[in-house]
């Protein structure tokens, strides 16, 4: 078994505004999150947040501790969240094993000393943030989650926002999925900021040649990168974070920061994006 990360510090505005797209992918582009037979992590100065990827391959993987967040295991001051993007598996915790279909998310709080990813077609996207309390593992399904259906089919727009995590006891973790409808691919627009919470996404489900737009940036300086499945995005919380994919596509979304409101956000006006 491996587990690898690598560190990706804070970047402002004006920094950001001045690179080129080397750069920008460098910076804020997730692009080798899954190996198979790896956990693999990107630690981020945004929040603390983690951004990972378990992938099974024959045998189960174990949840190891990692330099950058200093203690002996990894969640003895953090808590996890795990997506199961692929094919049925089971994540043991503490003993306990938890079945996790695909699109189910595991919450698991801090102080779990041995947690390990199982099924041999399954696929987890881990998200991990430090946590100041102890709160029971929690399997979250879809069908559970508030179902919220926005946008039109006029402004390719139509989706279905899934939070799964709305009456879920976490410390800063809020984490989501996104999907459209037939021949919408435009996310999150109109754009927003959440100044007290970064984000990150993750684009899945698209097919071999086709990729999302997506933007970032301050609403009145705005950059773009081209991301394609499987590849995550960081957005910090001076960052819009929206786009448009080439064909259909899913995306998950977790935030962590100062609250677990997911209303604490600041709309931009369509007029202010440059």
């Amino acid at each position: 078994m491996s587990t690898d990360f690598d560190i990706r510090f804070a970047i402002d505005p004006g920094t950001a505004a001045a690179m080129g797209t080397d750069e920008l992918r460098e910076n804020f582009l997730i692009d080798d999150l899954f190996a198979a037979g790896e956990v693999r992590w990107t630690y981020t100065h945004y929040d603390r947040m983690a951004v990972g990827g378990a992938v099974p391959n024959g045998a189960p993987l174990a949840l190891e501790a990692i330099k950058p967040t200093g203690t002996a295991g990894f969640l003895d001051r953090r808590e996890l969240i795990a997506v199961n993007i692929g094919a049925s598996g089971t994540i043991s915790v503490d003993g306990t094993d938890h079945a996790v279909g695909p699109r189910d998310m595991l919450y698991i709080g801090m102080g779990a000393a041995d947690v390990r990813f199982g099924g041999a077609g399954a696929k987890y996207y881990l998200l991990s943030a430090p946590a100041h309390a102890s709160h029971p593992t929690r399997l979250l399904q879809q069908s559970g989650a508030k179902r919220l259906d926005m946008g039109s089919a006029e402004t390719a727009n139509e989706r279905s926002i899934f939070q799964y995590t709305n009456d879920l006891k976490s410390c800063q973790l809020v984490v989501g999925l996104t999907q459209f409808a037939p021949g919408s691919v435009w996310n999150t627009m109109p754009a927003h900021v959440h100044d007290r919470r970064m984000e990150a996404y993750l684009y899945f489900d698209l097919k071999p040649d086709a990729f999302v737009v997506h933007l970032m940036g301050e609403p009145d300086e705005t950059r773009h990168l081209i991301v394609r499945n499987e590849q995550a995005i960081l957005s910090p919380p001076w960052s819009i974070h929206c786009g448009a994919g080439t064909g259909a596509y899913t995306f998950i979304w977790a935030m962590a920061g100062d609250n677990v409101d997911y209303t604490d956000a600041e709309k931009v006006p369509m007029e202010d994006l440059r």
